[in-house]
């Protein structure tokens, strides 16, 4: 698949499934309501202000709160690390995007990762381990991946996603508390009232598997577009190999900010519908057939 019909197609992708996803939510407010009260309009209305209403407060949520997480140290001038400093504001003017914020984390796994919900307030973080075991054309070819999230609104997005399976959870955990201590309404259709709450029950597991799914395909759209960046995308497929290999997790690294990573930081291998990152090998296939 040439380049750019790969990224578009990635594009297209999120969209769906990010449509699927405000979808569900108002779904699943609206199986609570219908549940309670056999009038799904006010459960769908009220899970639509309460998703926009805690997206919001997690899109204002500062990314001195994720570094500091990750106890990133914070490059405050290109005399301190000159190579990384020059190699990202590169990077950033072929993207027509500000200069990120730059951070450094005292850990020996090879790693990286980009947070901010949108490119003026961006910011890349890498690992001592990434800077030590890499070569030069591979870091650039990793800071060209983080710098293509920043580029794309990739942070924002899963910001987005995360509060909106919060809400589910609240939604859910709601529904149910309401099936022992509410009063349901008599005048439903039973068979809708089954799904109603088959749905409500299942509500999490598929929200988590939706979220999930959109940090796998904005891994691959930041990989196609980070080889258009950097105009190498072999030097990124060996980084993502040698990085993929190192068996040692970044121990600086958290359970939350773990999808944000270049690759899983956590190592743990995990496969298919509940991996935070698509598998490495089909990562590096791809981007040896650009």
């Amino acid at each position: 698949m040439l380049l750019h019909q790969q990224i578009e197609s990635n594009k297209r992708k999120t969209v769906l499934i990010v449509t699927g996803f405000i979808l569900f939510v108002l779904l699943v407010g609206a199986s609570v309501s219908y549940i309670q009260m056999g009038e799904p309009l006010w459960g769908a209305t009220f899970a639509g202000l309460l998703a926009i209403g805690y997206t919001l407060f997690m899109v204002l949520s500062s990314t001195r709160v994720v570094m500091a997480m990750n106890h990133a140290q914070e490059v405050k001038q290109k005399e301190d690390h000159p190579f990384l400093w020059h190699t990202v504001e590169g990077l950033a003017m072929a993207a027509r995007v500000p200069t990120p914020r730059i951070f450094i984390i005292q850990d020996p796994s090879p790693n990286a990762f980009a947070t901010g919900i949108s490119p003026k307030d961006g910011a890349v973080a890498v690992t001592t381990g990434l800077m030590d075991r890499l070569n030069r054309e591979e870091v650039e070819a990793v800071l060209a991946h983080e710098v293509a999230h920043i580029k794309n609104y990739d942070i924002r997005l899963a910001t987005i996603a995360l509060a909106l399976v919060s809400v589910i959870a609240i939604l859910s955990d709601f529904g149910s508390r309401i099936l022992f201590w509410g009063r349901r309404e008599r005048n439903v259709h039973p068979i809708v009232y089954v799904v109603a709450l088959v749905l409500l029950f299942l509500s999490p597991f598929i929200a988590t598997i939706i979220r999930l799914a959109i940090s796998r395909n904005r891994e691959y759209l930041a990989d196609a577009s980070g080889a258009e960046l950097c105009r190498n995308p072999y030097a990124l497929a060996s980084a993502l190999e040698k990085i993929a290999g190192v068996r040692e997790p970044v121990k600086e690294a958290s359970n939350a900010s773990a999808m944000l990573y270049f690759s899983d930081p956590l190592k743990k291998k995990m496969t298919g519908l509940f991996s935070t990152h698509p598998p490495a090998e089909e990562r590096i296939r791809r981007l040896r057939g650009m």
